[in-house]
């Protein structure tokens, strides 16, 4: 009995330390198109359960020892994840079902052949959060990539092989939204729409992109913002702004959501250029998700947005330096007046997607945008050219010397623009064995009521300038001027207008094998029909069809290489900003833009000892008709509005990343373009986005004797735009570029804790990362220019080019808690 009772208390013993030598395991598993997915088997060894409705598992495993994980579900391929759990470990694991092949990794799995076949750049939202830049986010590294252009670090727009800020398209959550209209300087945006602490995935396309895409002729940033699995919370603060994100989650994962804030403040920078200014911005931003998962079949979500962004500037003193070191020359400048803009943006989106089958999902997209949009200011600014003392040993060195003339130039504005877009679409996606069919359609009404009223005078240095437009011929001051005083610049303009578009598109894809080698085919059509009324006046409708089409083949070699030819026919309806001439007046018959577009790709994935790479490149040809030709001032586009040019587009990108330092993702970038219109039939001249030349590089490292200290570098270097001419010349006979873009932003962050750098400090244990960085902003110091300001003196007959300087070199300090 007594050997009994002994037997008993180990057994019970043992039991005990089996039963504390376990973990859990928890997750949700969702499909690759971010739905809950039920009745998965979830087993490690002899242990196994199964997802609920809302994907939702828990699973209880042995600790202390390697354990392989599987998800299995008909219709999807197995994953496995290997793990090792420590006693009581309570461990999350979020799995997303793909058609991909079998991996043994965690999280997510493996889907780049895709992403390489339609020829997108996957961008990591971490890399987005950490890399330095005056405007930090999407448009930053975008903006390192080959064939991506801007100059100017204070703005979110950017152009791509040859095309303007109007002709990207820009999605969220597989909804529109859409740029400010009124901006025209970079300083004036504050914040993008995007707000990266809410992003899961960012893909980007430079061209021949699928029809599911709408209708714009140069690229595609798709982005998504992710479906919460459980609390977090992150903030950031810096001396430009700050944020904050919180994700939440119903404790039956039915409902979640997340809600984030963004404040934003540029004097930092602007108080770098060359005007001495009382600027007061107020850049807010407030965005939140929230997701219902009804059902295994039903989810629904709601994006909304309210931004308002306060512009209040008041130049006081500027000084701009010019000339070469033998003959230095300085322009100064006293301001007096003041600009007050207001851009406040309502944005909301209802999104339902419907399962109806493993193979049959429907997607309802519902979305309203409203726009209210003002733009006042009074500004004369007299200015005087002198030379400067360059003379080491005097007295007044540096000082502005002998004054050439004093003139003065008056800017007046009062613009308003009230636009309300509603749009609703409908979105199908069908599994036919090896074959996918996607579908849509989709209708937008936009409303818009526009008040234009901008007049400017010059007087340069002695006299006035005329008109470029319609003035009197004015030949001074090499003879005198008899003619009528007039405004160098005079609009006004009030529109009303509404578009009405209805468009749909139907596309085809497979992946199959020839032999072994594996193949991607994709085939679309777009159809887009649109009418214009403009203050009453109804226009005439028009309707464009846009074929479209990839090819990717993945040859059986030992070499792991993709070539992808796209292309199609494009076309771009017009919107709002391209019916509006420069004299304010509205062309309701504009036509749509087009271009035949070719890319022909190659990506080729290698490793140079145990480092991965991949070097992507690109050879591109637009050929476009009915151009609609456009002038830049700062980031403001201004049509002809008349269709009275054929353009083309050639280049090639060239893109080498990988882990340099095992964990990091750097690349560099190299791009060529070159682009030219003909204007009624003039002959061809460059556009003003023939960028030719384009280096982009983004590196990270750490230091290996002090791992939690990490280095970002953002590089950017663009060869010179045309724009250098004055704003009144003819560009055909003025074809003067800028100077050279240069620009690097280094950042140094010291990571208390984060994904590979643990610690045992007690204040850190409830957080998933803590840093703290410093970044400098144009480490150089490079003086970039965004335009010239000409000015011609009457005494010395000369025209001097003044350049409108960018921001110089600013430091910056940023603390980030994520929890």
């Amino acid at each position: 009995m007594k050997f009994n009772y002994i037997y008993l208390i180990l057994l019970l013993l043992t039991g005990i330390t089996g039963f504390s030598q376990s973990a859990k395991v928890k997750g949700v598993i969702l499909n690759a198109y971010d739905q809950a997915v039920s009745d998965v088997t979830v087993s490690a060894g002899n242990v196994s359960t199964t997802s609920n409705s809302n994907g939702f598992y828990i699973l209880d495993v042995k600790a202390d020892q390697v354990i392989v994980i599987s998800y299995m579900h008909v219709g999807y391929q197995t994953i496995k994840v290997q793990e090792r759990l420590e006693v009581n470990e309570d461990k999350e694991i979020n799995i997303r079902l793909t058609d991909t092949s079998e991996q043994m990794a965690e999280l997510i799995i493996d889907n780049s052949d895709n992403e390489r076949a339609s020829g997108q750049v996957m961008i990591s939202p971490t890399v987005i959060r950490r890399i330095p830049g005056a405007n930090a986010g999407v448009e930053n590294i975008l903006k390192t990539l080959p064939g991506v252009y801007s100059n100017n670090e204070l703005s979110t727009q950017y152009a791509v092989r040859g095309g303007n800020y109007d002709e990207n398209l820009v999605y969220v959550n597989e909804i529109e939204v859409y740029r400010p209209f009124l901006i025209r300087s970079g300083q004036q945006e504050g914040l993008s729409f995007t707000n990266t602490s809410m992003l899961q995935s960012v893909n980007f396309s430079a061209g021949g992109f699928q029809a599911k895409y709408g209708d714009k002729l140069s690229s595609v940033l798709d982005m998504q913002y992710r479906n919460p699995t459980k609390f977090k919370a992150q903030l950031e603060a810096s001396m430009l702004g700050g944020g904050a994100t919180v994700d939440l989650v119903s404790p039956n994962q039915k409902w979640s959501a997340i809600a984030g804030i963004r404040y934003r403040n540029n004097a930092l920078l602007v108080k770098t250029q060359d005007v001495d200014i009382d600027y007061r911005p107020q850049y807010l931003d407030f965005q939140s998700i929230i997701n219902f998962n009804a059902s295994s079949k039903w989810q629904w979500s709601f994006l909304g947005s309210v931004s308002g962004n306060i512009y209040d500037y008041k130049p006081v003193f500027g000084r701009t330096d010019f000339g070469t070191a033998a003959n230095p020359l300085s322009m100064v400048i006293q301001y007096d007046g003041r600009e007050l803009d207001k851009y406040q943006t309502y944005f909301g989106a209802l999104k339902s997607t419907f399962k109806a089958s493993e193979n049959n999902t429907y997607k309802f997209i519902a979305s309203a945008y409203h726009a209210k949009e003002q733009e006042y200011y009074d500004i004369l600014g007299q200015y005087s050219i002198g030379e400067v003392d360059n003379n080491l040993g005097s007295d007044t060195y540096g000082q502005v010397l002998y004054p050439r003339g004093v003139a003065s130039q008056l800017n007046h504005g009062r613009n308003d623009y009230d636009a309300l877009i509603v749009s609703g679409e409908i979105k199908a996606q069908h599994k036919i064995k090896d074959n996918e069919i996607e579908w849509g359609v989709r209708y937008v009404s936009e409303d818009i009521r526009d008040r234009l009223v901008e007049w400017e005078v010059v007087d340069s240095a002695g006299f006035a300038i005329t008109p470029p437009i319609g003035g009197s011929k004015n030949n001074q001051p090499y003879d005198p001027y008899y003619g009528p005083l007039a405004p160098y610049q005079n609009v006004r303009a009030t529109n009303n207008a509404t578009i009405n578009r209805a468009n749909a598109y139907l596309q085809w894809s497979r992946r199959t094998n020839i032999g072994e080698n594996e193949i991607w085919l994709n085939a679309g059509l777009r159809a887009h029909q649109w009418i214009v009324t403009a203050n009453d006046e109804k226009g005439k409708a028009q309707m464009v069809v846009s074929p479209r089409f990839q090819v990717a083949i993945k040859p059986n070699w030992e070499k792991d290489m993709i070539f992808r030819l796209s292309g199609g026919w494009y076309h771009q309806p017009p919107t709002y900003r391209e019916i509006r001439a420069m004299d304010g007046t509205l062309n309701k018959d504009v036509k749509a833009q087009e271009s035949i577009h070719l890319v022909l790709s190659n990506d080729y994935s290698f490793k140079i000892k145990s480092t991965p790479f991949k070097l992507t490149t690109d050879v591109y040809y637009k050929d476009l008709s009915n151009v609609n030709v456009y002038t830049l001032e700062n980031v403001r586009i201004r049509y002809m509005a008349d269709n009275n040019a054929e353009a083309y587009v050639y280049g090639a990108d060239i893109r080498l990343n990988g882990e340099i330092v095992p964990g990091t993702e750097s690349w560099l970038s190299f791009g060529y373009l070159k682009t030219e219109e003909n204007y009624n039939d003039r002959g061809y001249i460059a556009r003003p986005t023939d960028q030719r030349l384009k280096f982009g590089l983004m590196f990270q490292d750490y230091m290996p004797a002090i791992p939690n200290l990490k280095m970002y570098l953002n590089l950017v270097y663009n060869t010179g735009l045309p724009g250098g001419s004055p704003s009144y010349a003819d560009p055909y006979d003025y074809q003067l570029r800028l100077n050279d873009y240069k620009r690097a932003d280094a950042g140094f962050s010291y990571v208390f804790k984060d994904e590979s750098i643990q610690t045992e400090r007690n204040w850190l244990k409830n957080f998933e990362e803590v840093s703290l960085g410093f970044e400098i902003f144009n480490l150089f110091n490079n003086a970039n220019a965004i335009t010239n300001t000409w000015v011609r003196d009457v005494y010395s007959k000369s025209m001097y080019g003044i350049p409108n300087r960018m921001t110089m070199r600013t430091f910056n300090v940023k603390l980030n808690f994520r929890m």
